[in-house]
């Protein structure tokens, strides 16, 4: 265990010194995975596909599983955040929740991009990157380690190959 933490403490600290684009766009990329996005999304989908489609009743129970599993692991096992775990560690933003494992935003990213792909076929894979990029967002933003956003990732993504069978 303490190599991971080691490891996690290890790339927060150089990921915080990057000036890539994604590094200096975090908050915009962030935001985006705020939860609006979702609803905004699969009301096109509602209008476009019809609300004979199973797209909106797998993603309403897909998202209700994954924000009590999310929720529930959160709190107990009630990871710092980096701005409390290491002494003289500044976010760049004040989260929204007290703690960090695992990353809500990276976890709903992944869960509704897999999602999409089950519904809407394999090219939209291209829209990977997007929740990769909501993963890295939220280490840049100082919020979450690296393996919060990990643990995000393969959280939302098993929840909807989990939920997928009676849908797809």
């Amino acid at each position: 265990m303490e190599n991971i933490q080691d490891f996690d403490r290890r790339w927060l600290l150089l990921l915080q010194q990057s000036q890539s684009w994604l590094a200096l766009h975090s908050r915009i990329i962030s935001y985006t995975a705020d939860g609006y996005l979702y609803v905004l999304i699969s009301g096109f989908v509602v209008l476009a596909v019809g609300t004979d489609s199973v797209f909106l009743p797998h993603t309403l129970l897909a998202f209700a599983i994954e924000r009590v599993v999310y929720w529930v692991m959160k709190n107990s096992l009630k990871r710092k955040r980096p701005a409390e775990a290491l002494p003289g560690f500044k976010s760049h933003i004040i989260a929204s929740d007290e703690f960090s494992f695992p990353s809500g935003h990276t976890s709903a990213a992944f869960l509704f991009v897999t999602l999409l792909v089950f519904h809407f076929g394999p090219a939209l894979v291209l829209v990977y990157p997007w929740a990769m990029a909501v993963a890295m967002s939220r280490v840049y933003l100082g919020v979450h380690f690296p393996t919060d956003t990990v643990m995000g990732a393969v959280l939302g993504s098993s929840i909807a190959f989990t939920t997928a069978t009676p849908f797809c």
